[in-house]
């Protein structure tokens, strides 16, 4: 028996959830432009397929590659969790923000 809350291990299931999630959006975005069958509807759709792809980048590689090494994902609940618990001041230990008072 398998629990929903179980992680994927099978690279035949992983690809399949892939193909699935793929077409559920490729269904969605015929069903709306069937709805309403306009370029600025089919702009602003792929303008959101863009940017749901680039926030899902940003959460699960540039924060655990870039920002927080020690970051481990399993999920947008997770990530979600892990941006909630942060210092909303930002890393102390970021000098990126600071000039050099050296000179």
């Amino acid at each position: 028996m398998v629990r929903l809350t179980q992680d994927l291990t099978s690279s035949k299931w992983i690809y399949t959830k892939g193909f699935l999630l793929l077409l559920i959006s490729l269904i969605s975005a015929t069903l709306i432009l069937i709805q309403v069958p306009r370029w600025d509807i089919f702009a602003l759709l792929l303008i959101c397929l863009w940017a749901s792809c680039r926030s899902y980048y940003f959460a699960f590689y540039v924060i655990q590659n870039y920002v927080d090494p020690n970051y481990r994902f399993s999920g947008l609940f997770d990530f979600t969790r892990y941006l909630l618990s942060q210092n909303p001041q930002g890393d102390p230990d970021d000098q990126s923000s600071t000039t050099d008072q050296s000179e």
